[in-house]
């Protein structure tokens, strides 16, 4: 009898190890049932079978943002290979328990083999479609620092619904490898009042209206303030300001209005000593307003101290202006010639002094063919010289002389004239020239070798 009960303790005793064997055996071999490996049940399968499931699984890759769904992809299958089964048996290690396990634990496996479609194709996708649908949703309103009518603002941020594109991609790429892809919606924020960027604008707008750009012209200097001439202006996003130029165009143009001769009248003292008054014709100078507004403004915005005119220009032959260094006698300077109608006289002065001076014919009053009066400038020189031309009574005329010196915009100018006889002092009322001033061939050489290009004529 005790042998038996020997026997049948023994044979309980295999039993019991049996049961427990096979219970470890099939917990180290399967799954425990509520076990997930990228949201598909793998409950109660062993690494192999677990893997092939995976392998046939379809992945919808629907992407969603919040509760819309933004993309609709097309349907692939997860690109598990022979290679991720390690990968399947490590998970099946470690959710190992010795008795089955309700306990629900979902496993994240990206497949060895990079998913192109998932990864590249789909990422770019998805990417557009974000960017397309910020389009036609409303943009946030950042807070800004701005100069208005001479105070400086800041505005108050507003809140937009556009998406956070970079971030949403950022989040789409950290998704699990799962069917669809649920992202938390994430938007573009502005910029707070508050902020550093909304500071250093203040900051930079209170630099600029306390600096000041000293603009030289001639051998005035203008003290151009930022308090006074900048009105509105405002900082980009790389913190550069940008300043509207109104004020600054304005007191150029009065700087321009008060000094340049161009177009205006001169008080010229004569060889006599009396004082005519002279319209200005081709000879004087302009300050280019709009290019010099632009390199003020320049000035300003990248803290320059000082600038000197660089844009002058002109009319007639010498486009870049004449007489800019030329600040005594009312703008003409001491070095000119001198041409009187009423005396048929010229007169060459050299810083000043007078070098020569001698009879002339200038054109012809009964024609009116008179030469121009004014201020002008001698374009250039040139010896010898084909005169070509028309004159009443002689329409086209071609005619040769040895020197020459243009002064008008119409073509006058001083040469010699071989062939006229009469150099009366009244010659010009009846029998002047079509316009030039003739010059004895005598004295011609000395009046030629005495102008230079771009001094001053004064007709009067």
């Amino acid at each position: 009898m005790h042998k038996v009960k020997v026997i049948i303790g023994s044979s309980l005793i295999v039993i019991i190890a049996l049961v427990f064997a096979g219970i470890y055996y099939h917990q180290s071999t399967r799954f425990n049932a509520h076990i997930m490996i990228n949201h598909t049940k793998v409950g109660g399968l062993t690494a192999d079978k677990a893997l092939k499931k995976l392998t046939s699984t379809v992945l919808k890759n629907d992407v969603f943002v919040g509760e819309d769904r933004i993309f609709n992809g097309k349907d692939t299958k997860m690109e598990f290979t022979g290679n991720d089964l390690p990968s399947v048996k490590r998970f099946l290690k470690s959710q190992q328990t010795f008795w089955p396990s309700s306990k629900e634990i979902n496993f994240s496996l990206q497949p060895g083999k990079m998913d192109q479609y998932r990864s590249q194709t789909m990422k770019k996708l998805v990417e557009a479609k974000l960017i397309s649908m910020n389009k036609s949703l409303l943009a946030p309103k950042d807070a800004e620092a701005r100069l208005v009518q001479g105070k400086i603002i800041v505005s108050k941020s507003v809140a937009g619904k556009q998406y956070d594109v970079a971030q949403l991609i950022k989040s789409f790429q950290k998704q699990e490898y799962t069917s669809e892809i649920h992202l938390k919606p994430e938007y573009l924020q502005p910029v707070k009042a508050g902020s550093s960027i909304v500071k250093k604008e203040k900051t930079i707008l209170q630099k600029l209206v306390q600096r000041t750009v000293d603009y030289k012209v001639q051998d005035k200097v203008y003290s151009l303030t930022g308090s006074g001439l900048i009105k509105n202006a405002s900082v980009t996003k790389e913190m550069q300001v940008i300043i509207e130029s109104d004020g600054i165009k304005d007191k150029l143009s009065k700087i321009n209005n008060s000094q340049s001769t161009l177009n205006k009248n001169f008080h010229f003292k004569t060889h006599s000593g009396s004082v005519v008054t002279v319209k200005g014709q081709s000879y004087g100078w302009a300050i280019n307003v709009t290019k010099e507004t632009k390199r003020v403004q320049e000035a300003f915005e990248t803290g320059k101290k000082s600038l000197e005119a660089d844009h002058i220009y002109g009319v007639g032959w010498s486009t870049y202006g004449t007489g800019y260094n030329a600040k005594s006698n009312d703008g003409i300077g001491h070095t000119y010639a001198e041409v009187s109608i009423a005396e048929q006289r010229i007169w060459l002065y050299k810083n000043g002094k007078l070098t020569f001076t001698t009879n002339v014919v200038t054109g012809r009053h009964n024609t009116h063919e008179d030469t121009p009066t004014g201020v002008w400038y001698v374009m250039y020189k040139e010896t010898p010289s084909i005169l070509q031309g028309s004159e009443v009574g002689n329409a086209n005329y071609s005619v040769k002389v040895q020197y020459w010196a243009p002064f008008t915009l119409s073509g006058c100018g001083f040469h010699d004239a071989s062939w006229r006889r009469n150099w009366a002092s009244t010659a010009y009322l009846t029998a002047g020239s079509g316009g030039c001033v003739n010059t004895p061939s005598s004295a011609m050489k000395v009046v030629y070798d005495n102008l230079s290009k771009n001094e001053p004529v004064v007709v009067y």
